[in-house]
């Protein structure tokens, strides 16, 4: 038995759950008299909905196969060896439930070792070897195919990445040296690092072609037998690949230090990953493939063993698991077809929402407004960015004819809405207002339609008590800006139905949002916690901290803004008046800020102006604070806003506003940003005891999202 063989037989039992994935060798002639060619395909045996990855036992028997060809190319038995993955799927990287159980940084170097050792064997066969990316390829399965001779990719091919970053984790099979020494620095750090840090951001076929990862590229539909004539073609001579020799000189490192900054602005250095990662891509720059092969093990096992690690699987499993199943969700055969779409409102938010309905459910959607001229400038908006998104490429000609088609205005609600099954109004947030509208609405839709309101603080309960059928109102609370946030808040009123809400969730799927149910209460999750969280940060500047103290206070988290540009996205106004929601409802815990209300008087819109080129308080903004003389640190004011968030927390989840703290989680990363790294809110006050010394207990299981033997 080879060294590896012995390495993975010993890392196997660490595997528990692993689903093995075959390697099953086949031989084929090439067309042309191409010679006789060894076909390996990766397969787990089950459905193409189920991914296939590589753990211990997976890497031993793709060895076994490399056993099997490897002696056949030294006899001259075959001119090349292929690599490709079952229908959909090539291979979506390594087994990261398996790489979370890991207990000991040795046995994650392990790991690291025995898939390097493997894949190497790809490129040391004495024979071409060829990947084809025919499916989904993430991570280890997209570093297999880097350590062959020739690639190719399918057309049709979805998600194509090295996500690892991501995850806290680098490229640990060959990713972070091979990838530059193939396209360039430049191009390995966008793919590496910026599409990582970018919400994982996936490449499809075509683009991995024209970054030079793939060498060919075809259509889906006859995949393997293109990329097999063109494989013969290669090894007949006929066909010859030509690679430009990656820029080696200060090109190079100024790839290197982009990718450090883009870093900065994503994690602000709280993360390691990313760091590590563009190390190695620093290291590759002189070709030697053996020293940054040894610099990505040692990073891997490093990380394996980090927190980082656990807290991402633990988020990452949060948005692709607990997000495609609705905690709470009534049972969607209760969900009543959704034909035409209507929009209360024709401003920002509106427009925005009718051109997500439009694009997603493919239906009519009507706007309207309190005249001709909102309703015509609304419309027009939809209309530019459908010509944006033709501009851009991501649709077609034909595409952005019939969205036009699909969105129209109109001012009398009697002729927008008659034949409407589903109503959503996205008007001026307050009660009265909001009540007007729908009962103008029940007058004039019909009786099946769901009335659907879009408040992000507002008693959905209160809104509908003046109706006749209040059951068929839900709460349907998005966040800004709409086409890039995925969470969508579903608020159950007290009187909602199984059939209004499960027509929510349901129209919620065909938006691809991630939908969360959430209790009737006030401001619901999201803003909720950073209401609260925000008042305990101009609290202290209120009392005397200055701003800028104030402001860098939750710096070591690595949150995607500060306190103070978080408010300046949401708008002053806008937090001021979900601030006197929530002061309203829970006035011992949230507190109007004098100075908030100052700024908001003055119509302020920012708190900061960036003249020298960096963020500094606006003279005008700062003489309209009134403050005291208490002056706490950066420590102070994080230990204050965190404890705070906990306390909130507790009392969300005494009340039942979600099912579980999981959904608190998974509302903050999908509609709040809520970085990866730090796995979800709760978890991370778990391990900062900041749960248990503010409420008394953790939040979660010991052992979620956790580093070993915490």
């Amino acid at each position: 038995m080879s060294s590896t063989a012995e390495l993975l037989k010993g890392a196997a039992e660490l595997f528990p759950d692993e689903v093995v994935t075959t390697a099953h060798v086949r031989h084929l002639e090439l067309p042309q008299g191409g010679g006789r060619f060894a076909l390996i395909t990766l397969d787990n045996g089950l459905d193409h909905t189920k991914p296939t990855t590589f753990g211990p036992q997976s890497l031993a028997n793709l060895d076994r196969a490399l056993d099997q060809v490897a002696a056949e190319a030294e006899a001259g038995e075959i001119t090349g060896v292929g690599l490709t993955g079952k229908p959909f799927v090539f291979v979506v990287g390594a087994d990261l439930k398996g790489m979370a159980l890991l207990k000991t940084r040795d046995q994650a170097l392990a790991i690291g070792r025995g898939g390097h050792d493997v894949f190497r064997r790809l490129a040391n066969l004495g024979v071409p070897t060829f990947a084809y990316y025919n499916g989904a390829a993430m991570g280890g399965g997209v570093e297999a195919g880097l350590h062959c001779t020739y690639r190719t990719v399918a057309r049709q091919l979805p998600a194509f990445a090295l996500p690892e970053v991501f995850l806290g984790l680098v490229p640990g099979w060959g990713g972070c040296a091979l990838l530059p020494n193939l396209i360039g620095a430049d191009r390995a750090v966008q793919v590496i690092v910026e599409n990582a840090l970018s919400q994982n951001r996936m490449l499809k076929g075509p683009q991995v072609y024209e970054l030079g990862i793939a060498d060919a590229v075809f259509d889906a539909a006859d995949f393997l037998e293109q990329s097999l004539s063109w494989t013969s073609a290669v090894l007949r001579g006929e066909i010859e690949v030509a690679r430009p020799e990656p820029d080696r000189g200060e090109a190079w490192d100024l790839a290197v230090e982009r990718g450090r900054a883009f870093a900065d602005s994503k994690v602000h250095g709280a993360a390691p990953a990313a760091y590590r990662a563009l190390d190695i891509i620093a290291q590759a720059k002189n070709g030697d493939l053996r020293d940054a092969f040894d610099a990505e093990d040692r990073a891997l096992a490093d990380l394996v063993m980090g927190e980082e690690l656990r807290s991402g699987i633990y988020a990452f499993n949060l948005v692709q698991k607990r997000a495609k199943r609705p905690a709470g969700a009534p049972d969607k055969s209760l969900a009543r077809p959704v034909t035409k779409v209507g929009v209360v409102g024709a401003g920002l938010m509106a427009s925005q929402l009718a051109l997500l309905f439009a694009r997603r459910l493919q239906v009519p959607v009507v706007l309207t407004d309190i005249d001709q001229e909102r309703v015509d400038s609304g419309v027009s908006w939809v209309h530019e960015q459908i010509d944006f998104l033709l501009l851009k490429g991501r649709i077609k000609q034909d595409q952005a004819n019939r969205l036009k088609g699909l969105v129209t205005g109109e001012l009398d609600k009697a002729a927008a809405f008659s034949d409407a099954d589903f109503v959503i109004e996205a008007v001026f947030e307050e009660m009265g207002v909001k009540q007007q509208v729908f009962a103008e609405l029940e007058a004039v839709v019909p009786e099946h339609a769901i009335l659907a309101t879009n408040t992000s603080s507002l008693s959905v309960t209160e809104m509908a008590s003046k109706l006749r059928h209040p059951e068929r109102v839900v709460g349907f609370h998005f966040f800004n800006p709409v086409a890039v946030l995925p969470l969508l808040e579903v608020v159950r009123a007290e009187r909602t139905d199984d059939a209004s809400l499960a027509t929510a969730f349901a129209v919620a799927k065909q938006l691809k949002k991630t939908a969360v149910l959430v209790k009737d209460a006030p401001a619901f999750v999201v803003n909720r916690i950073l209401t609260r969280f925000m008042g305990e940060v101009l609290r202290s500047i209120d009392e005397g901290t200055p701003v800028e103290v104030a402001d860098r206070a939750l710096a070591p988290l690595g949150l995607p803004m500060t306190p103070i540009e978080l408010l300046e996205l949401v708008g002053p106004a806008v937090a001021h008046h979900v601030g006197g929601t929530l002061h309203a409802a829970f006035p011992e815990r949230f507190a109007v800020s004098a100075n908030l209300d100052r700024v908001v008087k003055a119509g302020k819109k920012a708190f900061y102006v960036h003249d020298s080129g960096k963020p500094e308080l606006d003279p005008e903004v700062a003489a309209l604070f009134e403050t005291g003389d208490t002056v706490l640190s950066e420590e102070q004011v994080r230990d204050r806003a965190l404890t705070a968030i906990a306390e909130e927390i507790g009392l969300m989840l005494r009340e039942g506003v979600v099912a579980e703290a999981q959904d608190i989680d998974l509302c903050l990363i999908t509609g709040a940003g809520w970085p990866f790294h730090l796995g979800g809110i709760t978890p991370y006050l778990d391990r900062e005891g900041i749960s248990e010394r503010a409420v008394g207990a953790r939040f979660l299981p010991r052992g979620v999202a956790s580093v070993p033997g915490s």
